[in-house]
C-alpha cells in the first residue's frame, strides 16, 4: 500500500504568523514536523505542502520534499487535496505542520485501521483529557465516540457534559479515570479518492458554527474511526504554546 503524508504549512497563520520558522531546539519546527514524520514505520513519502518559499526552503535545504500550492486556501483539507490531485497512492496522511513533537508511532496508529478495512475512508486519533483546564478550553478539541470507535461529534465545548457532576469538576477527577473523555488530535487518513471528495463538499452548519472541518464528514455521513492513543503531542497555535513545546523539547527531547 502506498502512504504519502503530507504537512501543510503555511506562513500567515492567524493567531501566529510565520510559527511554521519558530526555533524549537535550534530547528525550525516544520523540520522537526518532518523529521518525524519520515520516522514513521509505515509512510513511504513525505511531502511538505506551503505556499511560502521561506518554508519550501527550509525543507529542501534538509533534504526533504516541498510542493508550492496556492496561496488562496482558505484550509489545510484544500491545501492537501491540491497535492492529492498529483498523487499516485492509496491513503494521505494529513500531519499538521504545527505539531513539531508528534510521536512517529502516533501516525502508524492512525494508519492500521485502513490496513484491514477496505470500507474505511477516514480516521483520527484521540487521547484522554487529563486535566480541566484542557476539558474548558475552547482551545481543546473534544470527541466522542460510539462502542466500535467511530466519531458521534467533535467540539470546542466540553464533551460530554457531566451533569451530576459539573460542580464537582477537578483536575484529579480526569488524572484518576472518574471523567473519561478524550481530546481530538488533528491528524488525519484518508482514502485518496474520499480526500478529493471531501475537499469537494460544501461547509456545513456544524462545521461552520464549531470551525471544524471534521464534522462535514459526519454531517454527510461519513464515519470517521478515531483510534485511541497513549501518546501525546503540543500543538503549536499561539507563542504560548511554542513556550510550552521549547520547555518540553529541553526537558524531554535532549
Amino acid at each position: 500500500m502506498k502512504i504519502t503524508a503530507v504537512i501543510p504549512a503555511r506562513f500567515a497563520s492567524t493567531r501566529f504568523p510565520g510559527k511554521a520558522l519558530a526555533d524549537i531546539g535550534g530547528k525550525p519546527m516544520i523540520q522537526h514536523v518532518y523529521e518525524r514524520t519520515c520516522k514513521s514505520s509505515l509512510v513511504t513519502r513525505v511531502i511538505v505542502a506551503t505556499d511560502d518559499q521561506r518554508i519550501a526552503d527550509v525543507v529542501t535545504r534538509i533534504g526533504g520534499e516541498a510542493v508550492m500550492t496556492s496561496v488562496d486556501h482558505e484550509t489545510g483539507t484544500d491545501r492537501l487535496a491540491e497535492v492529492a490531485r498529483g498523487l499516485d497512492c492509496d491513503l494521505i496522511v494529513n500531519v499538521q505542520g504545527d505539531e513539531p513533537l508528534i510521536n512517529p508511532a502516533m501516525i502508524d496508529q492512525a494508519i492500521e485501521p485502513f490496513l484491514s478495512d477496505p470500507d474505511l475512508q477516514m480516521g483520527t486519533l484521540k487521547t484522554r483529557v487529563l486535566c480541566l483546564h484542557d476539558f474548558l478550553s475552547p482551545n481543546v478539541v473534544k470527541v466522542v465516540t460510539d462502542v466500535n470507535g467511530y466519531a458521534l461529534y467533535f467540539s470546542r465545548s466540553p464533551l460530554p457534559f457531566f451533569r451530576d457532576k459539573w460542580k464537582d469538576l477537578k483536575d484529579e477527577s480526569f488524572v484518576c479515570g472518574k471523567m473519561l473523555c478524550y481530546k481530538h488530535v488533528g491528524l488525519y487518513v484518508y482514502r485518496r479518492p474520499f480526500l478529493l471528495e471531501f475537499a469537494a463538499m460544501k461547509p456545513t452548519f456544524l462545521e461552520i458554527s464549531e470551525k471544524l472541518e471534521q464534522l462535514r464528514a459526519i454531517e454527510n455521513g461519513v464515519r470517521i474511526r478515531v483510534v485511541g492513543t497513549e501518546f501525546t503531542s503540543i500543538g503549536v497555535d499561539t507563542p504560548e504554546d511554542l513556550n510550552k513545546a521549547q520547555e518540553y523539547y529541553r526537558q524531554v527531547m535532549l
